[in-house]
């Protein structure tokens, strides 16, 4: 049984607006594949049927509201290196509220696994404040980073 990620919601406070300048998508088109988008009627690790697989979205104009405002961790914090673009990393990352959400490309299950990521996720769970943590969705398979 397939666990998807819970749908991007657009709540502001949790995905930030502004990107880094030197940072753009580029051919990346993670975010129309794998997450869950209700509003497309897209599933999670499915390509949005509006997407054209390295080129990015056909209705970039006509796009949903959530798809206007999201923009993946790698585009708005200058902490994480250029290891972490999401067409490098083959994993889109993401904050709402004190979750941290890691949507791994089906294609490559086990790249969080890897360093830099892994040591990144865990110093990320392990944070002094405690009330961040991270969840891993690769494929069928949901991890709780410890």
């Amino acid at each position: 049984m397939t666990i998807p990620a819970p749908p991007i919601s657009a709540a502001p406070a949790t995905l930030p607006s502004t990107p880094l300048e030197k940072r753009a998508c580029g051919t990346c088109t993670l975010c129309c594949r794998l997450p869950d988008i209700d509003a497309l009627d897209k599933p999670a690790n499915a390509w949005c049927r509006h997407c054209t697989e390295g080129r990015g979205c056909q209705i970039y104009a006509e796009r949903p509201q959530l798809c206007r405002d999201f923009l993946c961790l790698w585009r708005t914090d200058e902490t994480l290196d250029d290891a972490f673009d999401p067409a490098r990393s083959h994993m889109m990352i993401y904050r709402q509220g004190p979750q941290v959400t890691v949507l791994v490309d089906p294609d490559f299950p086990d790249s969080w696994r890897q360093a830099p990521y892994a040591e990144t996720f865990k110093r990320w769970a392990h944070a002094a404040d405690g009330g961040q943590y991270v969840i891993v969705f690769a494929g069928d398979a949901v991890f709780k980073v410890e």
